[in-house]
């Protein structure tokens, strides 16, 4: 007799209201967001891969109004987004940063009865590629996709009998989780030492002096600059952005399959990679063959890659991500750039980092929302005149270097992580469903 069963989600329902979908919409408006307070769960805290939950990016609400709504999730509860990003799933874990939540109206709270099942164990059946299209192809929304309550509890799930068992297996892919986590921390950590180390040099000029010594804070010369209307250290020029490019590669698009002369079989970056090859999300770059005449497009190390179309309201294009021998090594095809992309490379590499921290200050400081044009409704970098007419501060050589030597090692160890990551992805997805089928068992 198999100790594994199928039977529905609302089997292993807990008592009470175990499966309940969010007030917050229509009984709240934005005047009862404040800074701090009881979290609101909407979209942007699940993820439709096991990342299980983004304990960030919250609104608040008053715990008198908390209560009113009666709609809590707490550790261990599971979440769905139940309206438009249909097939997010996330759970609450026991180390959360906050004891309760309430759901938004576009959720969804599943509460497990832990005599019957494992909730971490049910969560991870729930975030499978094989649930994702179950949930997906319940859809019952026409404009919108939707799911409800009773879709949620018709939900197949295959078990052990065993919750024992049902723990030995989420602990199996927990670890693999709990690694990917603290690759993840350590990346972000590594991140931070080179963005602070660069504004503490760059931003606000205390890189060492002769003496070794804070530059500025100690009394460093600083000169007015009439171009930039600012103070900069004595010795540094200033110029445009166009003047630290060497050339150009634009992007190119190709054919799904081989076909004709398309032939060279490349993975293709897009705007919506370029997070995920510098460390922020994942990078899926899709599989593409172009000409082999351009394969001059091919992207080496120390070039980097420019979103010159794309964009939104509240995102400008000129994202960019930078490309190095590690970066390459995590993937398994040449890399190019789309169309909706350009990719640069610099006269002098020393600056490579020091190019990549400052056109980041640039971006994220909105500045690149003032060189945009529109084509077709399609937002565009003026890329041309941005570093045509944009004028830096440049350091003198040996400080960038110093820089250089600093960031490059951190970098590599950032990307290192990355494809590690990916590797321990491809094994908990592997692993995943001969666990749960009792293919492979845990002793």
């Amino acid at each position: 007799m198999s100790d594994v069963q199928t039977i529905s989600l609302g089997e292993i329902a807990a008592p009470g209201r175990s499966v309940i979908s969010g007030p917050f919409g229509s009984n709240i408006g934005k005047r009862f967001f404040q800074e701090s307070g009881i979290p609101v769960i909407r979209g942007n805290n699940l993820t439709t891969d096991t990342a299980k939950f983004v304990d960030t990016g919250f609104v608040y609400l008053t715990e008198e109004k908390a209560n009113e709504l009666n709609a809590d999730a707490v550790e261990d509860d599971i979440l769905f987004t139940a309206a438009g990003t249909i097939g997010q799933v996330g759970i609450i874990p026991k180390n959360s940063a906050h004891k309760r939540y309430v759901i938004s109206n576009k959720q969804l709270r599943f509460r497990v009865d832990s005599s019957k099942a494992d909730p971490t164990y049910i969560y991870y059946w729930l975030a499978s590629p094989w649930i994702f299209k179950t949930i997906t192809g319940r859809n019952t929304g026409s404009t919108v996709p939707l799911i409800n309550l009773g879709i949620i509890k018709s939900l197949p799930v295959k078990l052990p009998k065993d919750v024992l068992k049902q723990k030995k297996i989420a602990g199996v892919i927990a670890a693999i989780d709990k690694k990917i986590e603290l690759n993840n921390h350590i990346n972000t950590e590594l991140e931070a030492m080179a963005k602070t180390l660069y504004d503490y040099w760059f931003v606000q000029f205390d890189f060492p002096d002769a003496n070794g010594k804070p530059y500025k804070s100690s009394g460093g010369k600083m000169v007015y600059n009439e171009v930039l209307k600012r103070e900069i250290p004595e010795g540094w020029r200033v110029s445009a952005l166009a003047e630290w490019i060497d050339s150009d590669k634009t992007g190119d698009w190709g054919k799904e399959s081989e076909q004709g002369n398309y032939t060279l079989q490349v993975d293709c970056i897009r705007g919506a990679d370029i997070n995920g090859i510098n460390g922020i999300g994942k990078a899926t770059p899709p599989n593409r063959y172009i000409l082999k005449k351009n394969q001059w497009k091919i992207l080496s190390p120390f070039d980097f890659v420019v979103e010159i179309s794309g964009g939104s309201p509240i995102q400008s294009t000129g994202r960019m991500a930078f490309i190095t021998d590690e970066i390459l090594a995590r993937f398994d095809n040449p890399l190019i750039c789309s169309n909706f992309c350009k990719a640069i490379s610099l006269k002098d590499n020393q600056y490579f980092y020091n190019f990549i921290y400052k056109w980041n200050n640039i971006y994220h400081n909105d500045i690149l929302f003032g060189w945009e044009g529109k084509t077709s409704g399609i937002k565009n970098l003026l890329f041309d005149s941005f570093v045509t007419k944009y004028q830096v501060s440049v350091p003198p050589k040996e400080l960038a270097k110093q820089f250089y030597d600093f960031a490059a090692p951190l970098q590599k160890k950032k990307q290192v992580l990355l494809k590690e990551n990916a590797k321990l992805e491809s094994l908990r997805e592997w692993l995943l469903p001969m666990l749960m089928n009792g293919q492979i068992t845990v002793t």
